[in-house]
């Protein structure tokens, strides 16, 4: 039986300095660009990222290993984690990676001790907020560093308390 395309999709940890992530990365940038004035795009840079706190992860599909699909990042702080960079490219859209990128910083958050999730998006971006919402986050005021934004929607996700950590 053949694989279906969703079974060749490896989500990894890796350095987000390849120039396939990179150019992911631009063009998440970019479509952030084109909805929020620039005060109101959060995006970590190449050396936020590469940061120890930072546990950045890449969607590929493999039987095109040279091509980054998605990103998504958490930061990790003091009992929760931000999560940030989440971007999947238009034309790989579809295909659940988003859930599954999602589900990876989950097991990650919850592999840390981490017991919240947090995140910032805009109240453009409506796909992001929908996945958000089904997957059980919900409003929140703004965290650490981040101030009342029209643009932005602050939101968070308490997550169960992994076995032997309650």
């Amino acid at each position: 039986m053949a694989a279906r395309p969703a079974d060749r999709i490896r989500i990894a940890r890796e350095d987000p300095g390849a120039a396939d992530v990179l150019a992911l990365l631009a063009a998440g940038e970019a479509h952030s660009a084109s909805l929020y004035p620039a005060e109101s795009n959060h995006h970590l840079d190449l050396e936020g990222l590469r940061a120890a706190s930072v546990r950045f992860f890449v969607a590929r599909d493999e039987a095109l290993p040279r091509a980054a699909l998605a990103t998504a990042a958490i930061v990790l702080h003091d009992g929760w984690a931000e999560i940030k960079r989440m971007w999947v490219a238009p034309e790989a859209r579809g295909r659940g990676l988003s859930r599954r990128l999602l589900a990876a910083l989950e097991a990650e958050a919850a592999a840390q001790g981490i017991g919240l999730l947090r995140l910032e998006t805009g109240i453009a971006s409506a796909e992001a907020l929908g996945l958000y919402r089904s997957a059980g986050f919900v409003a929140c005021p703004p965290f650490a560093a981040y101030r009342p934004d029209p643009n932005s929607v602050f939101m968070e996700r308490r997550l169960p308390v992994p076995p032997g950590r309650g």
